[in-house]
């Protein structure tokens, strides 16, 4: 979502191969047949890109793409060459950068439907989340809960929701506005998309799960408040719920990376998590996917390619 993650809101292996593809995800392909050889254009933020995911690479390098993002690992699982693979996913970017350039702290990306062509076959859009802020939401919360585990007098916090109160309260809740707006603006990006590739096979890729489903495994690289982090598990579903209702109106396919990364979230074991907390023990960005992560996106997007 926000470049390097939460730096600035604060401040290998294989890809699994067809057999062992099934037993991540639940649900088929979207029916296609046989999957596009190319060309394909990977769209989005920095769940899509892979920043401090080694290798680092393309231009402008402030995009912070890594050669082993989900996006690099489909078109080589997919057989795509270098020449039919464009990978315009940008850190910090939001659904306005799809179609305008984006500045970054080293250059700047060109809007990222330039990408496209009518003769582009596949296109994967992975973009939202800096929308509704949830990066700088989720270090708020983590400044919240530090802060409330650390008052004074301060026992028993279960239920507690410090973040969320502030968030989120009564009618005036500014998070599902923001929600609504980005679908708004999602909805005639994509009408955007098909005009460009109009033989295209769309994808808009979900987020995995961040957080668990209670907060009680949290620990002090992710020292949240248990119900912030309800709230913020809640936020993002509601988010992925979002992008999965404008993908089917669009005739698009969702791809659901949440269910498959159940139990591997920023609070979990650090052998076994898809994402890292505040203080990542594997190089990638803070409260983002290391390259596991991108590892087990690639295969929910190869799943709902096809076989």
């Amino acid at each position: 979502m926000a470049r390097t993650g939460l730096a600035g809101a604060l401040a290998c292996g294989v890809l699994v191969t067809a057999v062992g593809i099934g037993r991540y995800l639940t649900g088929g392909s979207d029916g296609g047949g046989h999957p596009p050889q190319g060309p394909y254009a990977a769209l989005g933020d920095s769940f899509t890109s892979g920043p401090r995911i080694p290798d680092q690479t393309g231009e402008p390098a402030g995009c912070d793409r890594s050669s082993r993002n989900y996006p690099a690992l489909v078109a080589k699982q997919l057989g795509i060459n270098a020449a039919d693979f464009r990978d315009a996913s940008c850190s910090a970017a939001t659904i306005t950068n799809l179609t305008t350039p984006q500045s970054t702290d080293d250059g700047t990306n060109p809007p990222q439907l330039s990408a496209l062509t009518a003769a582009t076959a596949l296109v994967t859009i992975g973009i939202g989340g800096n929308d509704i802020g949830f990066s700088t939401m989720v270090a708020k919360c983590v400044t919240s809960g530090a802060l409330f585990k650390a008052a004074a007098g301060v026992t028993n916090i279960s239920g507690q929701a410090p973040c969320k109160e502030r968030y989120a309260s009564g009618d005036a809740d500014a998070v599902a506005r923001k929600i609504r707006t980005a679908g708004d603006h999602l909805a005639r990006a994509l009408n955007d998309v098909k005009h460009r590739a109009p033989e295209a096979r769309i994808y808009i890729v979900g987020y995995p799960a961040i957080l668990p489903a209670e907060g009680a495994g949290c620990g002090s690289d992710m020292p949240l408040a248990p119900g912030d982090v309800t709230f913020l598990r809640e936020t993002e579903r509601q988010l992925n719920t979002m992008l999965r209702d404008r993908a089917e109106a669009a005739g698009a396919t969702y791809v659901d990376t949440f269910t498959p990364s159940i139990g591997h979230d920023a609070c979990s074991a650090a052998a076994t998590r898809w994402i890292e907390p505040l203080r990542p023990s594997s190089p990638a960005a803070a409260v983002h996917p290391n390259e596991r992560g991108e590892r087990g996106m690639a295969t929910a997007v190869l799943r709902a390619v096809g076989p």
